[in-house]
């Protein structure tokens, strides 16, 4: 009897620990993690932090990610979206992120920068952003 009951007890308390914890909240998509320059015109982009967004990091040590995926340049071209978000280290080389630019020609591009103003401890904040103009394929 006072095995059941302990048992019982138990249960309760577990119940009452799951039902006081807040529910799940949604996940934020994994990424690569680098120093993020920094632009005064820049703009909020929320859609960069939809599941489906194409987003290609330029670590500072010229490493190419496409999502988590190391990637080379050339393979950018076949970049099946319209819009990519290029996530470059302000560390990075302008070259290298010309060369980035470059095989980006005929996508809408957006340079993802740091928050324009500071952000609270604690809270999440949308990416910011920077449209770009990038020429079409072959000269355009």
């Amino acid at each position: 009897m006072k095995f059941a009951f302990g048992v019982w007890l138990i249960a309760a308390g577990l119940t009452g620990i799951a039902a006081s914890q807040e529910p799940a909240k949604q996940v934020m998509e994994q990424g690569m993690a680098v120093k993020m320059p920094v632009a005064r015109t820049a703009v909020a982009m929320p859609a960069a932090d939809e599941g489906d967004a194409t987003v290609i990091t330029l670590t500072a040590d010229g490493k190419l990610f496409l999502g988590v995926q190391p990637v080379t340049v050339d393979a950018l071209a076949g970049v099946p979206t319209s819009t990519v978000y290029v996530k470059a280290d302000a560390r990075a080389a302008v070259q290298q992120l010309l060369t980035v630019l470059d095989a980006l020609q005929g996508h809408a591009v957006v340079l993802l920068t740091a928050p324009t103003a500071k952000m609270g401890a604690g809270k999440i904040t949308p990416p910011y952003g920077v449209r770009l103009a990038v020429g079409g394929k072959g000269g355009e």
